[in-house]
């Protein structure tokens, strides 16, 4: 990339790649000033030569459906791939790293499952592997755990990392809604997919999680070992309750470092109002870190669109384009980090909420009581409501911190009761 020109091959026109166009072209005289060289998208790979397109690059830039074309021109310095998928990615990634190539994706699925053999042939290979636009979009918290924060070893993080759940969860607190209702609002504002289950279900914001923690901690942390729960279930009853126990309800993702042992999940979880995440609203994503010299750290931005995301690929291209040393693809000087040592699920501990829908007789809830004591589960508060949804009575119990083992053992129990109509309901309290 001695030249004035950088050259770019990028693979799919969609969403981010028109971002990322529209950006290169409006800004391209600025970026040469700080770069001191041209940014040139050379061919752009798509499925279909015959769609119509949103945006229009130069003249002279060549349409192809061939990865052979980004992968055999010796003119192209750096291959963006924003395609989407597993299989075809992972490949394209592969191909280019062994033609010589510098890659830069957006692709936290593929990062998430096959990382480490990526990072690790770019590392062989003395070649670059950006994927700033991975993780919340326009955030830069690639770069600050890369770089800003690099000297902090990171104790805690919790974040809002799927925009989607999170303008659900706000649309229902602000507005009252059902969760479908809002769900096909989020749709129709193009916020959700036509299938969401990625975002609701949190397999998104674990793909960004799994990132996270490399970055954050030096350690790899399979997707398989996450503990990882939707919000699909969330029931507008418990969202007003949880208000006036004074809670926000959000999908939280979260790593804990207990002495070495790591606890990382995806869930929806209880904030007090006034925790600065609690205020993170609509399709905006955050994190909130802690190092140990710099202490609290907190990023807020949207996390996805045509121009943030697009901004944050932007931004990978002009760190490879500057770059003249080993390039710094994990955060660390291994391309393959060791393995996270994990602490069990079942032994996490955390402060609950809990809500039953029960029969209207007396002696419910001493049963209830009865059998959190009997597990070790602390009760802090308890609310007992005159009315219900449907023809039960709800009771809620929040709790002081109990362990996870001790709260599963004691909803198994207590759901077997002939007394409790529904499926018992239940959420962490960060």
């Amino acid at each position: 990339m001695k030249d004035s020109v950088i050259h770019l091959g990028l693979a799919g026109l969609g969403t981010v790649g028109s971002g990322l166009i529209k950006i290169i072209q409006e800004n391209n005289d600025w970026i040469e000033r700080r770069l001191g060289k041209t940014l040139k998208v050379k061919t752009i790979m798509v499925r279909d030569l015959d769609k119509p397109r949103n945006v229009i690059p130069s003249a002279d830039t060549k349409f192809t459906t061939s990865m052979e074309d980004l992968i055999n021109d010796p003119e192209i310095d750096i291959v963006i791939e924003l395609a989407g998928g597993i299989e075809f990615p992972r490949t394209l990634i592969t191909r280019a790293l062994g033609s010589g190539k510098s890659v830069v994706t957006a692709n936290k699925a593929l990062l998430a499952e096959h990382g480490p053999e990526l990072f690790e042939l770019a590392a062989d290979k003395g070649l670059g592997l950006y994927y700033e636009a991975s993780v919340a979009g326009g955030i830069p918290i690639i770069q600050t755990l890369k770089e800003s924060l690099a000297g902090n070893r990171i104790k805690n993080l919790t974040g809002i990392l799927n925009g989607t759940a999170n303008f659900i969860m706000s649309e229902m607190s602000d507005k009252g809604e059902d969760f479908a209702t809002v769900l096909a609002k989020a749709q129709a504002k193009g916020y959700a997919e036509a299938d969401p289950t990625l975002d609701i279900e949190g397999i998104d914001a674990a793909h960004k999680l799994v990132i996270l923690i490399r970055l954050a901690y030096g350690l790899d942390f399979p997707m398989s070992k996450l503990t990882v729960e939707g919000i699909s279930k969330v029931e507008q009853f418990d969202i007003v309750l949880a208000r006036e126990f004074g809670y926000r309800l959000k999908l939280l993702a979260q790593v804990r470092d207990k002495s070495g042992l790591l606890h990382a999940g995806v869930y929806p979880a209880l904030l007090r109002q006034d925790h600065i995440l609690a205020k993170v609203d609509g399709p905006f994503n955050s994190i909130l870190l802690e190092g140990n010299a710099v202490g609290p750290v907190m990023l807020y931005g949207q996390g996805a669109g045509d121009l943030p995301t697009g901004s944050a690929v932007l931004a990978d291209i002009l760190a490879l384009a500057r770059t003249n040393c080993v390039p710094n693809n994990t955060g660390f000087l291994e391309a393959r980090l060791p393995q996270a040592q994990i602490l069990a699920p079942e032994l996490t501990v955390f402060r609950h909420y809990f809500r039953f829908t029960v029969v209207d007789r007396p002696g419910v809830m001493a049963s209830i009581a009865g059998v959190m004591g009997e597990y070790n589960i602390s009760i802090a508060q308890v609310v007992q409501r005159q009315y219900a949804p449907d023809d039960g009575v709800p009771i809620v119990f929040i709790s002081h911190a109990a362990q996870m083992q001790n709260v599963t053992a004691a909803l198994d129990t207590i759901k077997k009761f002939s007394f409790v109509l529904d499926p018992p309901v239940h959420y962490r309290i960060i």
